[in-house]
């Protein structure tokens, strides 16, 4: 009897009984309708993948635009010594739109075969509960994390660098727009990282629409150069790097690897040049003082 209590007890669905509802079910539910009686699954899946991705990744981008315009944020730029001119931000956009709809927008083009091939539901009654989708956008999280250390430690050998990641690290001080700013070589690469995770927990379409905007808007905030961590969700998570974290890579250039998370980078000690910086920068200013 104290057996069964005890398992009931251990038992998910009781602690899921405790969770939220959906404040914007509703409403999200009438809009999801209205968008799978109107288009075509090839039409969702293709456009509009390409419509979350675009206006995503320029609302991610818009707060640092702003930011260069209003002089007591840049308290929070991470290297005030560089700021931001309309010349390289203008080079960046033309080689944005090159890659997301000569690179990008063919692979967003195969996502209706992907979901066809393995039945994945596009309709109301499929989809999952916000908390099962957050699950699997975290687990998409930590395999592109992972993919992307490796991969990324691998394009800063020095025999292939030059070929493919210079493109990437031509901005030493990172601003938004540069999240996707890279040869479309690495465009493909690193890529790949963030389908794998699709590949094994996609149950519905609405999971690459989710993952795709967790993904951008991270991506975005850590080539911000701007450190606003009270005012930032992402510094909620645990091992989240952020803005200073990767902004050290494109200044450092080698170093701080990961994607997101700080895990593999303090495992391999790939962060040490990071916190001896960081540490005489502390040390510094404590003698000033």
């Amino acid at each position: 009897m104290e057996n069964e209590t005890v398992a009931q007890f251990l038992r998910p669905e009781q602690f899921l009984e405790y969770l939220p509802e959906n404040p914007i079910k509703e409403q999200f539910a009438e809009a999801w309708t209205y968008m799978n009686k109107h288009y075509t699954k090839f039409q969702i899946a293709t456009w509009g993948s390409l419509i979350v991705h675009e206006l995503v990744y320029f609302a991610a981008c818009l707060p640092g635009i702003l930011f260069q315009f209003m002089p007591f944020m840049r308290r929070f730029k991470i290297q005030e010594n560089r700021p931001e001119t309309f010349d390289g931000q203008w080079k960046c956009f033309k080689l944005l739109m090159f890659n997301h709809f000569c690179i990008q927008l063919p692979l967003i083009a195969g996502t209706y075969v992907f979901t066809e091939f393995f039945n994945i539901p596009y309709g109301w009654e499929e989809m999952p509960t916000w908390y099962n989708l957050a699950l699997r956008v975290f687990g998409c999280a930590v395999i592109e994390d992972t993919w992307h250390y490796f991969l990324h430690s691998a394009l800063h050998d020095k025999r292939i660098y030059k070929h493919i990641h210079k493109v990437h690290h031509h901005y030493q001080s990172p601003f938004g727009m540069t999240a996707e700013y890279a040869h479309p070589l690495e465009t493909l690469i690193l890529g790949m990282g963030f389908f794998i995770g699709i590949l094994l927990l996609a149950n519905h379409l609405i999971l690459l629409w989710a993952w795709v905007t967790v993904r951008l808007f991270e991506t975005i905030d850590v080539h911000s150069g701007y450190d606003i961590p009270y005012l930032n969700v992402f510094h909620l998570i645990p091992f989240y790097g952020g803005a200073k974290f990767h902004d050290f890579h494109h200044y450092n250039f080698t170093g701080n690897y990961s994607s997101t998370f700080t895990w593999w980078d303090k495992i391999f000690g790939t962060d040490r040049q990071f916190k001896e910086y960081y540490t005489k920068l502390e040390g510094k200013k404590s003698k000033s003082q």
